[in-house]
């Protein structure tokens, strides 16, 4: 190990005798009342997971999606037709029919099926093919009928979905196929076992088990993940009673809450290992990682919550619940990095320090130094800090490139996987009306049955539009509603396409010939609104969650460029995430199926990445800056603060990587995107951007990466990041 690992690593361990009393700041006293009350803190933790889950089990979940934006046309149209009674306004399930020779001939099997479902649970009213020559394809084979519910695809009891779907599924015989779709159907579909999260876990063990070579030194930083997540996934089922949170949000918090915390736990039990290599005695080696790496941990952890409570101004509906969820997970583990693992390692601390004495000796005698590679690869940066910064920054800004062109959206039923009967729906569906029936567009219009029939002539003959439904009066006669087929997919550019146009250009002129106010509506304009303001908003947000996490780098480091380097580089690993994304599942890269990214991806990867990066980059700067502060020679602590962090900052980030990785096991295509998303950004983040990047910008600015305006540094409070381990 390299003697020159700072100040804070060199302090002599306590004499024989000495009281064993903490010191230094609130977070190595927070770990040595933790250690003194070992069993108590272990007693609370295991209490609050137990009381937490059973009360979540006994409450249930009240997760519900919202994503009503007020302001814009969709949602317009949404209110009125709750106001004015309109038959467009409820939720249903379709029953799709298929038969080769013909729907004609199983008349009386169907229409005994559809009986039966009309007298379920759940269930409104049931409108046959047989009524509705519309229901039917041209060719006779292929037909739907609608089932009504009584209220919101989310209000439905899953069991009364499934109820409706063993049902029609019951009239399958011979050559008759049925399949059901709709919202209802897939959220009531089996979404597979939790393989992702299995495989993620046992992935982060088996890194754990190699980086350390212990299986106690593993399950600490594990043990400490699982406690944070188990409470924070009780503690959002009850807070969706009270907060409007989404029904994806779980695996989310799972897939994000694992990452984070083995990161916080790894990062605070590998300083407490080099205390220990250093001589200092368990109890007093947790107390100095704690006062020094926990204060890294709260940092970026603080950053993350910052960040995700920036999407709470961005006023999403869902998303607001989604980020409140994340934020409670982070602020979890946070607190088990604190409390829980100082008091797990006073418990396991004398077979952890054996273990790594005993590593540190046989290493010793081997003549290796610990570090010496990544020491080695940081003086190779050094001496071309020039190129290895320009070829860095041009592979991830080609890399990056394709997020230009990203078009943002929502997954439907043509995404979910081939076997499940919402897709099989989908795609008769589309073959026996055209690709756009899957994804009709609403067309209200506020005026008399006259109007609504001008309009509806119009609209059936503009461009993009395959065919138009006869205008539809509402019960009270105030509105009309026109369904407007498009040509394409729901999916497809050119339906996004025709929503701005017939809003932008086909709307205005019917306005002024008709004298009614026209809105266009439907989910497919929603999900369409969604995306839009979510564009609109982007801004915004970045500028504010930058400008914040600047100004707290700022703070703690006392310089100008640091945090500019940081926010430029943490921008540079989420483009490459978001470009990685747009090349696999907007263009279809290795034979995924193309479509749009889920419109609220981009800014929940922004918020957990931009926080994750800021957690790397603390921990190594900070150790530069330990160097710097105690050499004043700027290229010896460039090269000692990457030796003395690389290990864990690469050990770190491939465990989040496998654990976010893990996530495109998933049947989910928004969690495929999801873990493809982060762990692209973690990867880039620790091995290109920390281990590359950094240490070239730190040697080309040189003394003048601790530049700070002598006017500012007077008026600019001092935030001590990690205070000496002997004060």
């Amino acid at each position: 190990m390299s003697p020159t690992r700072g100040a804070a690593a060199s302090i002599a361990p306590p004499a024989p005798g000495r009281p064993d009393k903490p010191r230094g700041g609130r977070f190595g006293s927070l770990a040595g009342w933790a250690q003194r009350h070992r069993w108590a803190a272990l007693l609370i933790w295991v209490a609050v997971l137990a009381a937490v889950t059973l009360v979540s089990g006994a409450a249930g979940s009240a997760y519900k999606n919202n994503f009503a934006l007020p302001g814009t046309d969709s949602q317009a149209a949404t209110d009125l037709f709750t106001k004015h009674g309109s038959a467009q306004a409820g939720d249903s399930v379709d029953i799709v029919l298929k038969d080769s020779q013909g729907l004609d001939g199983r008349k009386a099997g169907v229409e005994k099926m559809l009986a039966e479902v009309k007298g379920l649970p759940g269930v409104a009213d049931v409108r046959s093919p047989y009524a509705d020559a519309s229901a039917v394809s041209r060719d006779g084979t292929i037909g739907y009928a609608t089932v009504t519910l009584d209220g919101k695809a989310e209000a439905v009891p899953k069991e009364d979905i499934t109820a409706i779907i063993d049902t029609a599924e019951s009239a399958e015989s011979g050559g008759l196929q049925v399949e059901l779709g709709g919202e209802a159907v897939r959220g009531a579909q089996e979404k597979g076992s939790p393989t992702a999260e299995l495989a993620g876990i046992l992935a982060a063990v088996i890194i754990l088990g190699l980086l350390f070579g212990s299986l106690v030194a593993a399950s600490v930083p594990l043990i400490t993940a699982l406690f944070a997540v188990g409470s924070a996934l009780g503690l959002i089922v009850l807070a969706s009673h009270v907060f409007t949170i989404a029904d994806f949000t779980p695996p989310i918090t799972m897939l994000v809450g694992l990452g984070v915390g083995i990161d916080y736990a790894l990062l605070i039990f590998y300083r407490y290992r080099h205390e220990l290599t250093d001589g200092a005695e368990p109890a007093e080696a947790a107390r100095k990682a704690l006062d020094a790496a926990g204060r890294t941990v709260f940092f970026a952890g603080c950053t993350v919550i910052i960040a995700l409570f920036g999407l709470v101004a961005l006023g999403l509906g869902s998303l607001q619940g989604v980020a409140l969820a994340l934020a409670l997970t982070v602020l979890t583990t946070m607190a088990a990095s604190l409390i829980l693992l100082p008091a797990l390692l006073a418990v396991f601390g004398r077979r952890i320090q054996r273990h790594v004495l005993k590593h540190a000796a046989r290493t010793e005698a081997r003549g290796k130094v610990e570090g010496r590679r990544w020491r080695a690869l940081a003086a190779a940066v050094q001496r071309r800090p020039l190129p290895a910064l320009l070829v860095a920054t041009f592979a991830l800004l080609a890399l990056s490139a394709p997020a230009l062109s990203m078009r943002l959206g929502f997954a439907d039923a043509g995404n979910d996987p081939a076997t499940t009967t919402s897709r099989q729906a989908y795609d008769l569906l589309a073959e026996g009306f055209g690709p756009g029936f899957n994804g009709p567009l609403i067309v209200l219009v506020q005026g008399d049955e006259a109007a609504g029939q001008g309009v509806r002539s119009e609209l059936a003959e503009a461009e993009g539009v395959a065919t138009a439904s006869p205008a539809m009066p509402s019960e009270d006669g105030a509105l009309s509603t026109v369904i407007v087929y498009p040509e394409t997919s729901p999916q497809a550019e050119g339906t996004a396409d025709l929503v701005h146009h017939l809003r932008d250009d086909v709307a205005p002129g019917l306005e002024r010939d008709t004298g009614a106010e026209i809105l266009v509506g439907g989910s497919v304009a929603a999900s369409q609104d969604f995306a839009d303001t979510v564009s609109q908003r982007l801004p915004l947000f970045v500028a504010v969650v930058v400008g914040m996490s600047s100004l707290l780098l700022m703070l703690v480091f006392r310089s100008v460029w640091i945090p500019v380097k940081a926010a430029l580089l943490n921008l540079l690993s989420i483009s490459a995430a978001l470009g990685a994304m747009t090349l696999v599942f907007q263009y279809g890269w290795f034979g995924v199926q193309q479509g749009p990214i889920e419109a609220f991806l981009p800014v929940l990867i922004f918020a957990i990445v931009f926080g994750l990066s800021m957690d790397y980059e603390v921990f190594l700067v900070s150790r530069i800056h330990e160097e710097w502060e105690r050499t004043k020679d700027h290229s010896l602590a460039v090269r000692e603060g990457l030796a003395t962090t690389g290990k864990v900052i690469t050990a770190a980030g491939a465990i989040m990587i496998v654990v976010f990785g893990a996530f495109m096991l998933s049947a989910d295509r928004m969690l495929q995107q999801f873990g493809l998303g982060l762990a692209v950004a973690i990867l880039v983040d620790a091995l290109v951007i920390r281990c590359l990047i950094v240490p070239a910008v730190m040697q080309l600015l040189g003394k003048r990466a601790w530049w700070l305006p002598a006017p500012l540094a007077r008026r600019l409070p001092k935030v001590a990041l990690e205070r000496p381990a002997n004060s």
